[in-house]
């Protein structure tokens, strides 16, 4: 009887022990959770390279691991070292965007030592068309 009560009391001193460190750890914030550039138009293409700004909302540093983006997005910069507690850092991207009618949408991934969410994604999305021929008169 000792014996299960001495391992009940492991098991949730770990669980508690467990919980009490996920919630003293880095964090990673977008400031935006995405970029929606909305309809925009052949004529008027939007700028391709962007800075996605981020922050560390945790109580301790934040370290980015890696930056990936796919579908024709390339990342130019990001921080390397450590951000403390409530520093921000940016990430710049560059990313293609034809002249023509399509849709956007485009990812960019980010691995860190966040305990809650390793792995964070920003999108990049909107509509590029052609804008309407004026009809004949």
């Amino acid at each position: 009887m000792k014996k299960t009560i001495l391992v009940a009391n492991i098991f949730i001193f770990c669980i508690l022990t467990s919980f009490g460190l996920m919630a003293n750890g880095p964090e990673l914030s977008f400031s935006l959770e995405r970029l929606d550039y909305g309809t925009v138009y052949t004529d008027e293409m939007p700028e391709t390279k962007i800075d996605i700004e981020f922050s560390n909302t945790g109580t301790a540093p934040l370290l980015l691991s890696g930056v990936r983006a796919c579908c024709g997005t390339r990342v130019l910069s990001w921080p390397r070292e450590p951000l403390m507690p409530g520093e921000k850092g940016t990430i710049t991207v560059e990313f293609r965007l034809a002249p023509r009618a399509q849709r956007i949408s485009r990812t960019v991934t980010v691995t860190s030592n966040d305990t809650k969410s390793p792995t964070s994604i920003f999108r990049i999305i909107g509509q590029v068309e052609d804008r309407a021929a004026e009809p004949p008169r």
